[in-house]
């Protein structure tokens, strides 16, 4: 099993489709100061994509997000 998929395997197990999310779908606020956020909820599992990119996708926004750039709400800091 990859590393990627035991990452998607633990955030299904902890969260599951519908939790409340802080998703940056650029850049981390720790990369760039000035990152834009949602404050939104996950609107599927997350999932492998490419065999190579742990993602899962939210309401607000077109396009799948790395796990990496997805917080659980109450963990984010949205400053």
């Amino acid at each position: 099993m990859s590393v990627q998929q035991r990452n998607v395997d633990q955030w299904n197990a902890r969260y599951p489709v519908g939790t409340r999310v802080v998703a940056y779908p650029g850049f981390r606020p720790e990369r760039d100061p000035d990152a834009k956020y949602l404050v939104t909820r996950t609107r599927s599992a997350a999932t492998v994509l490419g065999g190579h990119t742990a993602v899962v996708w939210v309401e607000g926004h077109g396009a799948c997000i790395a796990l990496t750039h997805v917080d659980p709400f109450p963990k984010a800091v949205t400053t």
